[in-house]
């Protein structure tokens, strides 16, 4: 591996901090420079000279939000550099992180756009393309299972090496990757937003998801609901809305938990009394408590 090529455990290391970080500390403010090397810093490069990555985690681009880029780009410029590295398939760069802005760079009418190159295996520009768009939250549940399974399909890595590469659990991975089991109309719903993570994951254990995946869509049912009508094995019925005077049973707590620990990718234990309760998240790394603070401050990824 180059010096120029960030390791694995610099990639885990460096979620919390940005993708800067992940680049090797390369300042996105250093003039533009075309004739510098290709190794060094920012430089400018045609939008026609670069492709995207076939193997791009991110398979769903929203159009309105392109265009909200666009306008931005066209009145401020690209302020954050495209990490491209030089194509294997032919005498263009492919793109590493920051297809998007690329696209809406073109929408723009930008001819040229900075970059940072890199020297970069297959292996690891999967692994910066996850982690960029896991730090951004634009992976949708099934293309961030896809992306994992690709890790371990194509490059050998483990569940547990995959959570230190981007400070999530374990149990955050397995879960993801049950969600490939469901039928591709079911993970179609997950991708475009019409089932969230926690519907999908109840449904799973239904005798047909297919058929309660669309009772869930057509009924506004919540993840509870839907988890009792999988567990009941029937999809006829909505279930009763639980009583609002009432409180939380250890299903609804438990169901809560889940919820919340698919959203911060770590483990949440809830204790609820008569007088209130307490919720506390188990971490393991000071990466994950770093994502954790971000998350509850409302500050970017």
């Amino acid at each position: 591996m180059s010096a120029d090529t960030p390791s694995r455990k610099n990639l885990g290391r460096g979620l919390g901090r940005g993708l800067s970080a992940l680049m090797g500390e390369t300042a996105i403010e250093q003039p533009i420079d075309p004739a510098a090397p290709r190794s060094a810093g920012v430089r400018s490069m045609s939008v026609g000279h670069i492709e995207p990555n076939p193997g791009q985690p991110r398979r769903h681009f929203d159009d309105a939000a392109l265009d909200e880029l666009a306008a931005s780009i066209a009145a401020r410029g690209l302020i954050q550099p495209i990490v491209v590295r030089p194509s294997p398939y032919s005498s263009a760069y492919q793109i590493v992180a920051g297809e998007r802005r690329w696209r809406a760079a073109q929408r723009a009418q930008l001819h040229e756009v900075p970059v940072i190159v890199r020297e970069l295996s297959d292996a690891d520009t999967l692994e910066l393309a996850i982690v960029e768009n896991v730090q951004r939250q634009d992976l949708n549940a099934i293309e961030e299972a896809e992306a994992y399974q690709k890790l371990i399909g194509d490059f050998g890595h483990t569940q547990d090496a995959i959570g230190k590469l981007v400070s999530k659990s374990r149990s955050h991975i397995a879960n993801l990757l049950r969600l490939l089991e469901l039928p591709k109309g079911v993970r179609d719903m997950v991708a475009d937003a019409r089932l969230s993570m926690g519907h999908a994951r109840a449904l799973i254990t239904a005798a047909d998801p297919l058929a309660l995946a669309r009772q869930v869509v057509d009924g506004d049912l919540s993840v509870r609901e839907t988890e009792k009508l999988a567990r009941a094995g029937k999809t006829g019925t909505k279930p009763a809305r639980p009583n609002a005077v009432s409180g939380p049973t250890d299903t609804d707590v438990a169901a809560l938990e889940r919820q919340l620990g698919d959203i911060l990718g770590l483990k949440v234990r809830i204790v609820h009394g008569e007088k209130g309760g307490e919720i506390s998240v188990a971490y393991s790394t000071l990466d994950q408590l770093d994502l954790v603070c971000q998350r509850l401050s409302g500050e970017p990824i």
